[in-house]
């Protein structure tokens, strides 16, 4: 847990997130032995979330876990502010025509966040699910969508990845990495090749608004033992086609702009 400069408000969504992160409730014990807050001060934050509902407490665990408040505000934000109820029925049918994982991403301050997936007829454990958060610079969607940013967004974006070295193909060094989305630029779309998992592989397309800036991205994820990337390439355009598609139907809509620099 880091502590921010935005204030009370700031620390507070810092320990939400903290609570949050651990995908179980957790004990003070331990959001305190990660915390750069004072007991006393950790306490009250977490007081504070408690009454305010963003934060549940079990008396008999002595444990605290997301709160029924964040739940209606997730859900209003899925709805308002995710490409996932306007993309579902063409999400839909690409699974079904294409047979294998399909997922829908969208950028979040210089992440891939997932926010609909569908499972391949025959299921592969992976790392992705809707709602988790990956690495934009060795997944196909974070690439797909990153290789449409302006240079100054793109150069913001680079400033906040980890290049953490997952495979010995991840890319890790960020003039490579330029490269990289230059070609994907010019051939229209990613490919994810054992870059975050081994033999996990995928072919990613961008969903572009007419001004041609990345709503999102998606994808069709395979596996080294069932196909290679010219086997994926032979499902680009039916990805491209359903990506087009996707972008129409929210064309019309409000769509609020993702922040990608840091804040």
């Amino acid at each position: 847990m880091r502590a921010t400069g935005d204030g009370t408000v700031g620390k507070a969504l810092e320990v939400l997130d903290r609570v949050a992160s651990y995908g179980r409730p957790v004990r003070f014990s331990e959001l305190l032995a990660d915390s750069p807050y004072p007991k006393a001060t950790l306490y009250r934050f977490l007081q504070t979330l408690t009454n305010q509902q963003m934060l549940r407490y079990d008396p008999d665990r002595g444990t605290y876990s997301p709160g029924m408040r964040l739940v209606r505000l997730a859900h209003a934000a899925w709805a308002q502010s995710s490409l996932a109820p306007i993309a579902r029925a063409h999400v839909d049918r690409l699974s079904a025509e294409v047979g294998e994982t399909v997922h829908l991403a969208q950028l979040d301050h210089g992440q891939v966040l997932y926010v609909d997936k569908r499972n391949a007829r025959h299921p592969v454990e992976m790392f992705s699910q809707a709602g988790k958060v990956g690495p934009a610079y060795c997944t196909g969607v974070g690439k797909a969508m990153l290789a449409w940013l302006e240079p100054g967004d793109l150069d913001a974006v680079l400033a906040q990845q980890s290049w953490h070295r997952f495979t010995d193909k991840t890319l890790t060094d960020p003039g490579d990495f330029k490269r990289e989305l230059a070609a994907i630029r010019a051939r229209g779309h990613a490919y994810d090749n054992e870059e975050h998992e081994p033999g996990i592989i995928c072919i990613a397309i961008p969903i572009l608004t007419h001004a041609m800036r990345p709503l999102g991205a998606l994808s069709v994820t395979s596996t080294t033992s069932r196909t290679d990337l010219a086997g994926l390439d032979r499902l680009a355009p039916a990805v491209k086609q359903t990506a087009r598609a996707i972008a129409q139907d929210a064309g019309d809509w409000a769509f609020p702009e993702l922040k990608t620099r840091a804040v």
